[in-house]
């Protein structure tokens, strides 16, 4: 049923100093802060994850209730606020970049209503799969509206900006023959249906105050496209390729910017698909992941993230991963989740191709550190095991496994917000501690592995 609890923020005046002239590659700032985390807990099941931050150190994100239904929700200033949904759909998430400081937020729910098509559409990406069909959210105030579509059935609302924009992607009436149909997956093409196109879309609202929405064109020559986030100067970035079963996959053939209205492709690490940037920050600064090459194997594509940055006058670099735990090598792959004006990066590392050993990274001036290693004592109760977003005050919204003995607890996963601390905090700044995910764990978990912002099981949606 929809919560109908209002919650009503009264957001008065914001200050926000953005240091505009700083460029990613010129930027001078202190080495990375340690951190105290703060348990966001959950609304009365095992998992929740903080997706997204904004300047007023809102978390937002989604978490299990009682009866397993996944509901958007909302931590500020102590409250655990769950957004409710749509008609009587029983899920719903917020999973992008949210950067809105007076009270708007942007998600997807389910409606209630089975859909026609029997399509999976993308809601499997955000733990909605009662067969519900998947619909773009507008929040504020209390109220969650739905956002009008582009003639299909199903919608995502993805990131938002302070002026109030949200940019996402809806179906169309079109059948479209790169459509995948009934798709049974392949390891990285996920298992789904979809039969109709869907195109990137931005909404904002007229003078009364209704949202209209606008399509934002696919990269010339394909088919299909989704936006995942939008700055303060109206820069969206997202994906663009064909329909195929609307999970990523050969949907993210191309990382693109919309500017001016015109799609421009970010450029490539080499990959053939699963290319897909997650933020932009108001200088432009775009991160996210993209496939490294040699990505078909015997035809199949597979998972070959790694992070990335790319600015206008550097174009796609490579941010790596981190050193391997015991120190041989590397891990395998990376993904970056959020950036803010600082230049400041958050993201995920990978201990190898099936998602094991997700360690949360904090990358900064050139160097990549594991947030484990930057919260001291805190450590002893909490792994962070993936992040969300990053604000201009360095506060990061995160997901965190509880540590008992040393040892990681995987079937348990809280929302959590790490805040950075004076040099001279005990606790921020104590010792760490090794850590342990015994291998049987990391087994159930991929068997319970739930595709996440196009990908991230970790997230345990």
């Amino acid at each position: 049923m929809k919560t109908r609890t209002l919650i009503s923020v009264a957001v008065t005046s914001l200050l926000v100093a953005l240091a505009l002239s700083i460029r990613l590659a010129a930027q001078d700032a202190p080495m990375p802060s340690h951190y105290r985390v703060i348990d966001l807990g959950t609304l009365g099941g095992p998992f929740s994850t903080a997706n997204t931050i904004n300047d007023l150190g809102w978390a937002m994100g989604g978490s299990t209730q009682s009866d397993q239904n996944q509901l958007a929700a909302l931590w500020a200033y102590g409250l655990q606020i769950p957004l409710g949904t749509i008609g009587a759909g029983p899920g719903s998430d917020v999973a992008w970049p949210n950067k809105n400081n007076f009270g708007l937020i942007s998600g997807v729910s389910e409606n209630g209503v089975p859909n026609p098509l029997n399509e999976t559409f993308s809601c499997p990406a955000f733990s909605l799969v009662s067969g519900n069909t998947c619909v773009a959210f507008a929040w504020q105030f209390g109220q969650m509206t739905q956002l009008p579509g582009l003639g299909g059935y199903g919608s995502i609302g993805a990131g938002n900006n302070g002026p109030g924009q949200i940019v996402g992607w809806a179906e169309t009436n079109v059948n479209d023959p790169t459509c995948a149909g009934v798709s049974a997956g392949n390891g990285a093409d996920p298992p789904g249906t979809q039969f109709l196109q869907f195109e990137a879309t931005l909404w904002e609202r007229n003078f009364e105050g209704k949202w209209q929405v606008r399509e934002l064109p696919p990269y010339p020559g394909d088919s299909d496209s989704a936006a995942t986030a939008i700055n303060n100067r109206g820069q969206v970035v997202g994906i663009s390729g064909r329909c195929d079963v609307a999970l990523g996959s050969y949907s993210a053939i191309h990382s693109v910017l919309w500017q001016n209205g015109k799609a421009i492709s970010l450029g490539s690490l080499g990959g053939s698909a699963w290319n897909t940037p997650e933020a932009i920050n108001n200088q432009g600064v775009v991160v996210g992941f993209d496939n490294g090459p040699n990505d078909v194997i015997d035809g199949v594509l597979q998972f070959r993230f790694l992070a990335y940055v790319w600015t206008e006058e550097g174009g796609m670099v490579s941010l790596g991963t981190l050193p391997s735990v015991g120190g041989n090598g590397f891990d395998a792959m990376s993904e970056a989740t959020d950036i803010n004006d600082k230049g400041q990066i958050v993201g995920v590392s990978y201990a190898d191709f099936l998602f094991d050993g997700g360690r949360a990274f904090l990358w900064q001036n050139g160097k990549m550190t594991a947030l484990n290693d930057l919260i001291g004592s805190a450590s002893a109760n909490w792994d962070i095991s993936s992040t969300g977003g990053i604000n201009e005050s360095g506060e990061i919204a995160a997901q965190a496994n509880p540590v008992s003995g040393g040892v990681v607890n995987l079937s348990v996963a809280h929302a959590v917000l790490l805040v950075p601390c004076d040099t001279d905090d005990p606790v921020a700044y104590g010792e760490t501690q090794r850590i342990v995910i015994p291998p049987d764990a990391q087994k159930q978990a991929r068997q319970q592995i739930k595709l996440g912002r196009f990908l991230v099981p970790v997230r345990q949606r």
